[in-house]
């Protein structure tokens, strides 16, 4: 078997079988890519390439990667080749053997509700395009979502009546996320506003956030907008979309949320990545002790 014909048999696997997202099967996509890219001529198939081979191609992209990036790949692959197992084209999982490197938990960076107001602040409510970044960053903080949920959010997806909007998260798992007033009245003023009068291309009526040339917002056009107005309001370190997700979860959690609570709005699947965010403020931990514990 030729590498681009197990690569787009691998594709959809993961479209049809797994469900996985547009950016997660890209993701995939490029380990198998980045791997076939540096193979030694002749390139082994799929069916013959071994261990060994694949730890020397490791090696050399260790060089120019970060450990976090090396173990990705090494689980995109590993879902790669367990497809082909699968799929009765090797016997075995090249990649069981081998070990991804180890990564100490990173502690998510956060933004303060100061901080937050002076990234709003900065945003031209007059310009065509302010009330509908506006809108963003008030949805972004508000209901925690990942950017990808953002920019697949659908006019149809809001149940406003309700107090929630219908997300899509990973692996296309739909949950509901309450969303407050305040956003609600933000949406809505973008919605009624600059959007209602705004040309929609075909097949983009009921995304609910639109470019200047009325299709979806891609992601680096949110991650753009976030970084404009995280340098206008003079805040450092780099501010991402994904900022937003994390103070959102951590200013639930220092003012009393639980944390299995915290975890469905987020659409972790499991509670101990959820867990990270009781790291982040001492404070928080050590009136939990003294108002909780016997011997406080």
């Amino acid at each position: 078997m030729e590498w681009q014909t197990a690569l787009i048999d691998f594709k959809q696997y993961l479209i049809l079988e797994r469900g996985f997202s547009k950016h997660s099967i890209m993701s995939y996509s490029s380990d198998v890519e980045r791997l076939t890219a540096i193979l030694n001529n002749p390139i082994p198939s799929p069916e013959q390439i071994d261990t060994a081979t694949i730890q020397v191609c490791l090696y050399q992209i260790s060089k120019s990667h970060s450990p976090r990036t090396q173990a990705r790949m090494i689980s995109g692959l590993r879902h790669f080749f367990q497809f082909l197992v699968l799929n009765k084209v090797r016997r075995d999982n090249p990649i069981d053997l081998i070990e991804s490197p180890k990564l100490g938990r990173k502690l998510p960076s956060t933004l303060s509700t100061t901080q937050i107001d002076g990234m709003l602040d900065q945003i031209d409510l007059s310009s065509i395009s302010g009330p509908r970044n506006n809108a963003i960053i008030e949805t972004l903080y508000s209901c925690g979502l990942r950017v990808s949920e953002l920019i697949s959010l659908k006019l149809s997806d809001l149940f406003f009546k309700e107090d929630f909007i219908k997300v899509l998260g990973k692996g296309n798992k739909e949950r509901l996320v309450p969303i407050p007033q305040l956003t609600q009245d933000q949406i809505n003023h973008y919605i009624y506003g600059t959007r209602q009068t705004q040309k929609k291309t075909k097949g983009n009526e009921d995304i609910l956030f639109l470019n200047n040339r009325g299709k979806a917002l891609t992601r680096a056009m949110v991650f753009q907008i976030v970084k404009d107005l995280a340098i206008k309001a003079n805040i450092t370190p780099q501010v991402s979309p994904h900022t937003f997700r994390h103070s959102f979860a951590t200013h639930l959690l220092e003012n009393g949320a639980d944390l299995r609570s915290i975890q469905m709005m987020l659409g972790h699947e499991s509670i101990t990545t959820t867990e990270i965010y009781l790291h982040l403020d001492k404070t928080h931990l050590k009136a939990q002790l003294l108002n909780h514990h016997p011997r406080a």
